[in-house]
């Protein structure tokens, strides 16, 4: 029996989620499985993982075959590496001690790596943002200085409107005020 470490879909349309699972290689992609060794729930920023390690290495180890979105996830998460240092240890190229120091170094130099890139991601972010509000307070500063030209020039049309309604009104009340005294 060729077994599969591969994923099984669950899930709504357009939002699914994986179960990690050991199958028959001619089983169906949702039916029966051997073992559920983990989860993969790609809707979260960044991808969920969730994975028993130690039986996704022992399965590796006896010879299931990972689907290659499976042999990333597992390689993400340290089963190939560890695979190829015990590989190491049974060849006497080093002792498990070795091994394990070498895996407990490539895994902090990866989060660090890891950490690094999602502070970079946040701080782009945030410079992204920071420069969005500073073009906007600009266009709003533009729009408030056209708003303050016309309102100005709204004004003074209206000024020189009152002065040219004033200036005509006089010459008027003038003509009045003459009329009655020339009776």
């Amino acid at each position: 029996m060729a077994t599969k470490i591969r994923l099984q879909r669950h899930g709504r349309k357009g939002y699914a989620f994986y179960p990690i699972v050991i199958a028959d290689s001619r089983a169906p992609r949702d039916g029966k499985f051997i073992e559920r060794i983990g989860s993969y729930n790609p809707n979260t920023n960044p991808a969920t993982i969730s994975l028993n390690f130690e039986r996704a290495l022992y399965w590796v180890n006896v010879g299931a075959i990972p689907t290659d979105t499976v042999r990333n996830i597992l390689s993400r998460e340290g089963v190939m590496m560890m695979k190829h240092l015990q590989g190491g240890v049974k060849k006497g190229a080093f002792t498990e001690e070795e091994a394990q120091r070498r895996f407990e170094a490539w895994k902090a130099e990866k989060d660090a790596k890891l950490n690094a890139l999602k502070s970079k991601l946040n701080e782009e972010s945030r410079n992204a943002a920071k420069a969005r509000l500073e073009a906007e307070t600009e266009k709003k500063n533009a729009k408030a200085e056209l708003v303050a030209k016309k309102k100005a020039e709204l004004a003074k049309a209206a000024e020189e409107a009152a002065k040219a309604a004033e200036a005509e009104a006089q010459p008027a009340a003038e003509e009045a005020a003459e009329a009655p005294a020339a009776e």
